[in-house]
């Protein structure tokens, strides 16, 4: 059986930390793995506000969606994968804001019609009822 020399005792403590900080090292180099689910997510969202028109209704919660996006992608290039998926979340909520502001304004703006129509009914049945008397 071969035995390996023991290195002597002075330089146990060196071999220790040399190991532990290679091991500190490789941690800190590891890249997180580029998030994928949360870019798709927010270009899904955006997609999904364009389609329900917040281009129209909600425009400024939309372009910040899509600023926020870009940012996400320039993280990734940059390999920050921590900031590229917060900046994902925060791009595909603010698609998910402009797409319920839509919703808001569209419903507001049927409600508002809807009373214009009720108000001109009103007005013509009082107009006919006063005429017939």
């Amino acid at each position: 059986m071969t035995r390996f020399p023991t290195p002597p005792a002075r330089l146990m403590p060196w071999v220790g930390a040399a190991f532990a900080g290679s091991l500190f090292l490789g941690a800190c180099a590891s890249t997180p793995p580029v998030p994928t689910a949360s870019l798709d997510a927010a270009r899904l969202a955006i997609s999904n506000a364009e389609r329900g028109e917040a281009g129209q209704y909600a425009a400024s919660e939309l372009a910040e969606a899509r600023t926020e996006l870009s940012s996400a992608d320039a993280d990734v290039a940059q390999m920050r994968m921590v900031d590229a998926e917060r900046m994902a979340n925060q791009s595909r909520t603010e698609a998910e804001l402009a797409l319920a502001t839509t919703g808001q304004k569209k419903a507001q703006a049927v409600n508002d019609e809807m009373q214009q129509s009720a108000g001109t009914l009103i007005q013509e049945m009082q107009r006919n009822t006063g005429a017939s008397q």
